[in-house]
């Protein structure tokens, strides 16, 4: 698209073509995480502004356009025409534009006498935001729209209802045709999940048939086994509450869960010097954390600990190879740059060569480490100031059936363990996972969690929610792999690092498969699965065809894709499913599965949503 829709060759590369970039918020949501601005501007992009934005004329420029075909970004398209905005316009919608808008785009492009200045219209099927290699969401801004509070709030009309689950189809339908793949799909029945298959399914068919403008035909050079089908599961939120609020340990889910990390950027408050009234002052420093940050595709799934450790570790290196450069400044006599010191170097010439040619390289390494500690740092802030590690080794225990070492009573009035807020999510997970509770116990937490200053409105809708859930029938679904706390940090404790990890746990979390891990391990080996339909759009007939096929080979690839908001410690322990699968020997068992969700909700978000369910019931 940035290429004007040709095809990129050396030439290209060598001399891009300069060209504006105009998008809406939508556009720039998909953008942002994969391109940086410096990419841009390689690609030859000098300007990159919004669609509804003041624009002055440019001329003799192509203008690249990036947005969904709504009325409103359609009618401001048609003022650009009109206003004669830009010489040659490349008209790209994220969704396909329908027949009756494209007419009227067509109607303003003549009444403003600019139709040969519209080179190319093209529908790009790219309504989703890609945050990592195995990883989308659908929506960023204006995500409450396909919110779990959207989806589960009592008064929503039928209509509504249609709305939401044709966008979050649209959206689907776009993966697929990125991926240039068709998928066999899996759903449970009776919720949201097996209404998006339905029609996922029915939009899938009705684009095979139609031969002239299928997506799809050229789909066996794009996957890597082309004889090897990709299973799309389906799943709503209701499956699992409790990891939605469960607190974590690994390194980009606690950003998440106690930083603001959105589109991989996350925004961390930094102490800055003291402020005039003796307090301290902070200021908001945005880190972006992309896959060419070699360190952050390391750690990203590791525990806390051990990043602080691995970040400790870098700075060692770090700080001797700067040694190095100042050892070799010195012994050439560079600190006094006098001339007869130049002329005696020739021998250090080929090491200061390699250590000045290195330079760049330890600059950017000095950026990543600096930017690396201001995350940890308000990350462990958070640790210590809220007990996490504390609350996580709880979790992992009520999850995992074992015994606590001290009354929940306790912990909930202890104000030392965790904001309100924690508690909450604390007693939830508790709740959800215990097999039955009166009501005069549920009574009596109720009036410890109100002592404690939680709102109690989340727990009415998690109440209700256990009733009507199978789960209250089922609460084996989580196996908890429970802890264990492994000897003191050695590297941080000897060398007198900037973490100071004192009081706070080195939890080593025991592997253990999620509910939406193991719905999937079941799927794709072709284990149970007896009570999800089955639906293949290759298949001509559509007649219910929930019967699993016979032959039962295992799938090696699957998306999962969770109606209601995901979230990072489900994507994680996917990923470590996957690894564990690889581990052997790279034999056929080995998987590839990307996780996908409405929308990426934190703890404390999923929780305001709750409230607001909760408040319904009052």
């Amino acid at each position: 698209m940035l290429n004007l829709n040709q095809p990129q060759t050396k030439a290209m590369a060598a001399e891009p073509v300069w060209k504006i970039l105009v998008y809406d918020r939508y556009g720039q949501d998909i953008i942002s995480p994969l391109i940086s601005i410096k990419e841009l501007r390689e690609l030859g992009v000098t300007l990159h502004v919004q669609l509804h934005s003041d624009r002055d004329p440019i001329p003799d420029v192509p203008a690249v356009y990036f947005c969904m075909p709504t009325e409103e970004n359609l009618g401001r398209i048609g003022q650009d025409l009109n206003n004669n905005v830009y010489d040659i316009y490349h008209l790209n919608f994220i969704s396909p534009i329908s027949r009756q808008r494209l007419e009227d785009l067509a109607a303003s492009a003549l009444q403003a006498n600019c139709v040969s200045h519209i080179h190319k219209v093209f529908d790009q099927y790219l309504n989703f935001i890609s945050l990592e290699d195995d990883m989308f969401i659908l929506r960023h801004q204006n995500s409450d729209s396909i919110s779990y509070y959207a989806i589960n709030r009592g008064e929503i009309k039928d209509t509504e209802m249609e709305q939401i689950m044709d966008s979050l189809v649209d959206s689907l339908f776009s993966v697929f045709a990125t991926l240039g793949t068709v998928p066999v799909i899996r759903s449970p029945r009776g919720n949201a999940a097996e209404m998006v298959a339905e029609k996922l399914d029915k939009k899938l068919r009705e684009n095979l048939r139609d031969t002239r403008n299928n997506l799809f035909t050229d789909s066996t050079q794009s996957t890597h086994f082309s004889f090897q089908r990709v299973m799309l599961i389906i799943l709503d939120r209701n499956m699992d509450m409790a990891t939605t609020l469960h607190h974590t340990w690994t390194y980009q889910a606690l950003a998440h869960d106690v930083l603001d990390l959105s589109l991989n950027r996350v925004v961390v408050e930094e102490a800055s010097g003291k402020s005039p009234k003796g307090g301290v002052r902070s200021k908001a420093r945005a880190c972006d954390l992309d896959n060419r940050d070699k360190f952050w595709t390391t750690h990203k799934g590791s525990p806390f600990p051990t990043v602080a450790e691995a970040i400790q570790e870098e700075l060692e290196q770090y700080r001797s190879s700067e040694e190095e450069v100042k050892r070799l400044k010195a012994s050439m006599g560079l600190d006094n740059e006098s001339d007869a010191a130049i002329s005696m170097m020739s021998d250090n010439t080929a090491r200061l060569t390699s250590a000045v040619n290195s330079l760049p390289q330890l600059l950017e390494k000095k950026r990543l480490i600096d930017m690396h500690t201001t995350i940890a740092t308000g990350i462990l802030n958070s640790i210590k100031s809220r007990r996490l590690d504390t609350l996580f080794e709880l979790e992992e225990k009520i999850m995992s059936k074992q015994s606590l070492d001290r009354p929940l009573m306790e912990i909930l009035a202890d104000p030392d363990t965790g904001s309100p807020e924690d508690k909450m999510r604390l007693f939830i997970i508790y709740y959800i996972c215990s097999h039955t509770m009166s009501e005069v116990d549920y009574d009596r937490y109720c009036s410890a969690l109100e002592a404690a200053g939680c709102d109690l409105r989340p727990l009415a809708y998690i109440k209700r929610w256990k009733a009507y859930a199978k789960m209250s029938a089922n609460p084996n679904q989580y196996t908890g792999g429970g802890t264990k706390t492994v000897s003191m940090f050695s590297k941080l404790v000897s060398q007198g690092s900037s973490f100071v990890m004192e009081g706070v746990k080195n939890l080593v979390v025991k592997r253990h498969n999620l509910p939406v891990t193991r719905i999937v391990d079941e799927l794709m080996e072709m284990r149970g699965g007896e009570d999800y339909r089955y639906f293949d759009p290759k298949q001509l007939r559509s007649a219910d065809v929930s019967q699993v096929p016979k032959n039962k080979t295992p799938f090696s690839e699957a998306i999962v894709f969770v109606i209601g908001g995901g979230n990072y410690i489900e994507y994680q322990n996917l990923v470590d499913y996957t690894r564990s699968k690889a581990g052997v020997a790279a034999t056929p068992g080995s998987k590839r599965v990307i996780y996908g969700a409405s929308t990426l909700n934190n703890a404390k978000e999923f929780l305001k949503q709750l409230s607001l369910l909760g408040q319904e019931l009052h």
